[in-house]
């Protein structure tokens, strides 16, 4: 048994100073990664490849194959760096204004090209208009003049510029080339197919970038593809004559593939540093079915077709698109104990192929009752299924994209979410985009600062849009009365129930939970809630209880008669805040409000809660998070239980040296 940190003879040692037709040992290591690879496939009993300290700059994405397998580690003490960049060898000249040029080798021939640009690791932007500024809500800086005709006439060569824009209702964000210019001087755009439903570009929230006349502030680049020269204005007091200038080269750095049939697997990443991935914003999308997501099926490692993968102990940092994405059939994959920061998309993706899914649709198209496919499940077995993310640490991911996740799961079953912090996210930290097929867990987690730059969303998103949602019923029938006389219909995709547990949230832009659209078969329960409540939208057989709402209540949004549905044990501070709802149920009871007004307006006006009880919750110590109830507290009476308040979040000792916490959050932090 291998145990981390330790070496023997057997091991294939790899380092940046090595040489490829080298022995592969200690003493006289390979250079390359590949190298590596290729030895362990003539030498199988070889399983474990040890990295040693520095940056290995790959010149294509390293493929994994059906027959490749082993450990690839970091060596104990060392950092080892896997980069889809090149560190650049330039000779600056003054420009002008601040501006520096050097000619880059291969641009103009076509050989290079990179879209993100790094001095001494620290990623600079790319000529924009307005300048960047940190401070800003959206995309740090926006402005609605810019494409503008009369800015426009200022641009020697527009086809340049790329425009960054929310969707006109603020669900996600769409993005644009400029191909030219019309004969009254506005934009021609190409794009616009990042997101699954249909809008143009916001008309205020936007800004452009990679335009040369735009160049103009302190950390700035623009890079001269005709010409191949690379112009730059650095931060004050940087020393271009010293600094390590990095550019990213490749949208994946490594691709594991296989199929449901001979997969790849049994391989281990660990120790490891994964950076310099270049943005896919501007890639093919793939629309979700009906979820608002269209997403680029691809990210800095890319799983597809595999089973027992094991991602341990790694970072990713500074990448362009989504950091690692599960692609179509997959079993067993394990991320654990792993930091995502600076990621331009999504962290983690978990998708399965539409092809898996039974009957399904999209936006434009539904099914009649008459022909849909009445079995419950997946058709095939081309999604991902019983993978864990564990004890990992995300923030700061969105930084490109915004229809984004800390963890996104599409057409998958069997997902653990565990122990993870996410924070500081455009969207959601945790999406769930329809219910296929269920069965996921999401539990221990802390998550807040989220939705900070988009709309109508939630910490926890999820969408319920399956079979029932979406068939046409027969004339004179409603699809309440389809599953009235077929129960088990809510349940065709989401076959097992998803679970929400000893989480704690907060949303101070949206929802902390919003279950959206016809989520259905959910247990929500040990919930800390700390701002945004929740909310249940349509959906059947959600059984929500025993969570704690501070500053906030219950959501519930456009029931359906006979929805199956329950809210019991809970504490709420504040009153229920219903939408469109005539069908309460029987099971909204036996929970705590901590106003007698409220208790009474939910007796009174709704109908419910016969049983409930109002006062003082009696919170141990609400200053410091600690949301338990002391013994005598008459919540304990309806039938509250008390569950852990200390458990929250990362476990491992180096990510909790590192992580915020929603109690840490500061209140500026909480108002943008």
């Amino acid at each position: 048994m291998f145990i981390a940190g330790t070496s023997s003879a057997q091991d294939v040692h790899v380092s940046p100073t090595g040489d490829d037709s080298a022995a592969g040992t200690a003493a006289a290591p390979f250079r390359s990664i590949a190298r590596a690879r290729d030895e362990l496939r003539k030498n199988p009993k070889d399983k474990h490849v040890i990295l040693h300290g520095g940056t290995y700059y790959l010149d294509d994405s390293l493929v994994f194959s059906p027959g490749d397998s082993g450990i690839y580690e970091g060596a104990a003490g060392e950092n080892a760096i896997i980069s889809g960049g090149r560190r650049l060898e330039l000779k600056w000249t003054p420009y002008k204004n601040g501006i520096f040029q050097s000619q880059v080798p291969g641009v103009k021939e076509g050989k290079l090209d990179f879209d993100q640009l790094f001095a001494n690791g620290d990623m600079q932007h790319l000529a924009r208009y307005p300048n960047y500024d940190p401070k800003a809500q959206h995309y740090n800086g926006v402005a609605a003049d810019c494409l503008s005709p009369a800015r426009i006439k200022t641009w020697a060569h527009p086809e340049t510029a790329i425009l960054h824009a929310l969707h006109g209702n603020e669900w996600g964000d769409l993005h644009y080339r400029v191909t030219g210019v019309d004969a009254k001087g506005n934009a021609i755009l190409e794009g616009g197919w990042q997101n699954n439903r249909a809008s143009g570009p916001h008309a205020s929230i936007r800004f452009v970038e990679n335009v040369f006349e735009e160049l103009d502030a302190p950390g700035e680049w623009f890079l001269d593809k005709s010409t191949g020269i690379l112009y730059f204005m650095p931060p004050t007091g940087m020393d271009l004559d010293k600094t390590i200038i990095e550019v990213s080269r490749l949208k994946h750095l490594i691709e594991i593939r296989g199929s449901s049939q001979k997969p790849a697997a049994d391989i281990t990443f660990s120790h490891l540093t994964f950076t310099h991935a270049k943005r896919t914003f501007i890639e093919k999308y793939e629309p979700l079915l009906r979820t608002d997501w269209a997403i680029y099926r691809g990210g800095a490692i890319l799983l597809d077709g595999t089973k027992n993968i094991s991602i341990d102990d790694c970072d990713f940092v500074n990448l362009g698109g989504n950091a690692l994405f599960v692609n179509g059939y997959n079993r067993n994959a394990s991320i654990a104990h792993c930091k995502f920061e600076n990621i331009g998309a999504s962290a983690v993706c978990f998708v399965g192929l539409t092809s898996a899914v039974r009957s399904p649709t999209s936006w434009a198209h539904d099914d009649d009752w008459a022909t849909v496919d009445h079995t419950p499940g997946p058709a095939t077995e081309d999604y991902p299924a019983d993978c864990t993310v564990a004890d990992c640490l995300i923030h700061h991911i969105g930084t490109v994209e915004k229809q984004i996740a800390g963890v996104e799961i599409d057409m998958a079953r069997r997902i653990t979410v565990d122990h993870c912090s996410i924070y500081d996210c455009p969207r959601a930290a945790i999406n769930i985009g329809d219910g296929c097929w269920g069965g996921h867990v999401i539990e221990n987690c802390d998550v807040f600062d989220t939705v900070k730059e988009t709309g109508d969303h939630g910490s926890f998103n999820s969408w319920g849009r399956d079979r029932y949602w979406q068939i046409h019923p027969p004339a004179g029938k409603s699809f309440e009365d389809l599953v009235r006389e077929n129960p088990t219909l809510p349940e065709w995709d989401c076959v097992e129930p998803i679970t929400l547990r000893n989480t704690r949230w907060r949303c101070d832009h949206g929802w902390d939970i919003d279950l959206d659209d016809g989520s259905s078969n959910y247990r929500i329960y040990n919930n800390l809630c700390l701002h945004g409540g929740i909310k249940n939208r349509e959906g059947f057989d959600r059984k929500v209880y025993n969570n704690i709402m501070i500053d906030n209540s219950f959501h519930p949004h456009v029931w359906f008669a006979n929805n199956r549905g329950s809210f019991e044990h809970n504490i709420v501070m504040q009153g229920y805040k219903p939408i469109g709802i005539s069908h309460w149920g029987d099971d909204i009871n036996h929970n705590f409000f901590a106003n007698p007004k409220d208790l009474l307006e939910a007796q009174q006006k709704y109908h419910t809660d016969a049983d409930s009880a109002a006062g003082d919750p009696m919170f141990i110590d609400p200053a410091h998070g600690d949301y338990r109830v002391k013994d005598d507290s008459p919540a304990l009476k309806v039938g509250f239980k008390n569950f852990p308040m200390d458990e929250f979040g990362v476990t491992s000792q180096r990510l909790k040296n590192q992580a915020k916490t929603a109690l840490t959050m500061s209140a500026a932090e909480a108002a943008r």
